[in-house]
């Protein structure tokens, strides 16, 4: 391969790429999210700074089914947001996701730095409850219900496809071949192409079981605030460096000198 053919590869492997160029296109992308308050000091402990965790506790568990994801096919992924806000914007902290197929994992990864992990989510209609859980090495870690489709949501489709064009962000942490960290970044993004096909409230239930290595419940459920279901065309775009970790710390080293 010649430099400028290897330069033009969208990811590796170089002989069977994981994931094509983007962006990306989710057809019938269904969400479930149950909002729940946790302590506040644990949650800042996992927020990195310079976000700011939102002042009410809160947290979304989601599930999220995406059947036709071009690029990356039909898979289900599962985990924690936090609302937070950065420079007094309101922006969404992903903290943990877990999801069952390989191309979403290395591509967002490598392209967002979104914190996935190979697991086991589902999301399913059992009899009048929607249903989620996720198993992590063959052990149940997460569930979560909620009623089936019982209230239009507040504002209608349009509330709906205006709060999911809020700011979300990631961690991304690239290690350099010595192992130093070679970037280590706020990634940022913004879902376009938005087309709300249906958005329910309900009340819900959560349960979150401790384990070392899917610990999403190491934020505890104090109290829950409500369940949300919506399903949704989006398009998910290349990302934005938001704050480079590497990039201050030279900065402030030098400025000490």
């Amino acid at each position: 391969m010649t430099p400028e053919q290897i330069l033009k590869l969208p990811s590796m492997p170089a002989a069977s790429p994981s994931y094509p160029m983007g962006p990306y296109r989710f057809i019938n992308r269904e969400y479930m999210i149950i909002t729940y308050e946790t302590d506040k000091d644990l949650l800042r402990q996992v927020v990195p700074e310079p976000l700011e965790p939102n002042t009410d506790g809160h947290v979304l568990y989601e599930w999220i089914r995406m059947p036709d994801s071009s690029g990356f096919g039909d898979y289900t992924e599962s985990g924690l947001v936090i609302p937070c806000t950065f420079n007094g914007e309101a922006i969404n902290y992903t903290a943990q996701m877990y999801l069952d197929d390989e191309p979403p994992i290395s591509a967002g990864r490598e392209i967002w730095g979104f914190p996935k992990k190979y697991a086991l989510p589902k999301i399913e209609i059992c009899s009048d409850t929607l249903t989620g859980t996720l198993e992590y090495a063959g052990q149940l870690v997460a569930m979560g219900t909620m009623g089936y489709k019982h209230e239009a949501a507040h504002g209608g489709l349009e509330a709906t496809a205006k709060g999911m064009t809020k700011t979300s962000c990631n961690l991304k942490i690239i290690p350099d071949v010595d192992g130093s960290p070679k970037i280590c970044q706020l990634v940022a993004y913004n879902l376009t192409d938005i087309t709300v096909k249906g958005s329910w409230i309900s009340p819900a239930r959560l349960q979150l079981i401790p384990h070392v290595n899917a610990p999403v419940a190491d934020l505890p459920i104090k109290k829950i605030i409500g369940g949300k279901h919506y399903i949704a065309d989006l398009t998910l775009p290349h990302g934005r460096v938001l704050f480079d970790y590497v990039k201050e710390q030279a900065t402030s080293s030098t400025g000490e000198k």
